[in-house]
């Protein structure tokens, strides 16, 4: 068949699109595994720096063998021990309406429609076995997107050690500053709570100084990023109140009074 004919073109052309998405497919496939090997670990990195355990060089995997994953039933803030944390997919079981529930929006101030009845914790454990970090994962409506995250608390269930944004579409330049770690420190020492046991921690339009009224519950705002600091604020507020890990931190405070009662 000569080379001009417009059949000869389109069986070439069929050919090389069948050739092509082989490839393509095949790649696919074999460059799965490894897609989610480094899925898994630049997760267990955003886990450890949200806590201050991440440190530049060191091996990954060793440093999360500190890191206990548990499974916490939201409801009654117990532990969940029929459900095993390394197959538990939080993301997956909120979408899920046989394992989640719909959040009435009088409730839904992270706009997140839905969440799972169930969630991951991670423990970090001092050398005596005691608790030192909870390690929480977070998210909820930004300006333009969903902004997935981690908040450390240390034993006291209230001290805020650390907050780290793995995955956010805000503003590049603005609300993106969400990730920059220089913003996420100023997190670092910040009380969650009040002394009426509600989250009171709000990131605020400008800066925080002394003189700022009830400065231990305020975080500098991001300038030009107005919803987004909101978001954040309403995002922590929602998962470590009442409706989210609040029971379960709740729990930890009450055993820690009890422990230094005894």
């Amino acid at each position: 068949m000569p080379n001009e004919t417009p059949q000869k073109m389109l069986i070439v052309a069929l050919f090389l699109c069948l050739v092509c998405s082989v490839l393509v497919s095949s790649a696919a496939v074999f460059l799965k595994p490894l897609q989610e090997r480094n899925k898994e670990l630049d997760m267990k990195k955003n886990i450890l720096a949200s806590a201050g355990l991440l440190k530049e060089g060191a091996d990954v995997e060793e440093l999360f063998q500190s890191v206990e994953p548990r499974v916490v039933e939201f409801a009654t803030g117990e532990y969940a021990d029929s459900i095993d944390p390394a197959s538990f997919e939080q993301r997956a079981a909120a979408k899920n309406p046989q394992t989640s529930i719909a959040i009435p929006d009088t409730q839904d101030i992270a706009r997140i429609r839905r969440r799972a009845k169930h969630g991951l914790v991670y423990l970090v454990r001092n050398e005596q076995g005691g608790l030192k970090y909870i390690i929480l994962p977070v998210h909820g409506k930004g300006l333009w997107s969903t902004m997935y995250g981690f908040i450390a608390l240390q034993d006291d269930a209230n001290t805020v050690t650390g907050i780290t944004f793995y995955q956010q579409g805000e503003t590049a330049g603005l609300g993106a500053e969400v990730s920059n770690p220089q913003w996420n420190a100023k997190w670092r020492g910040k009380q969650v709570y009040g002394e009426e046991g509600l989250p009171r921690i709000q990131v605020i339009k400008g800066t925080v100084d002394a003189t700022t009224p009830n400065a231990e519950h305020k975080v500098d705002g991001i300038a030009g990023a107005t919803l987004t600091s909101r978001g954040v604020t309403n995002l922590v507020r929602y998962w470590l109140g009442p409706h989210g890990y609040g029971p379960y931190l709740s729990h930890i405070r009450e055993r820690q009074l009890t422990s230094v009662e005894s």
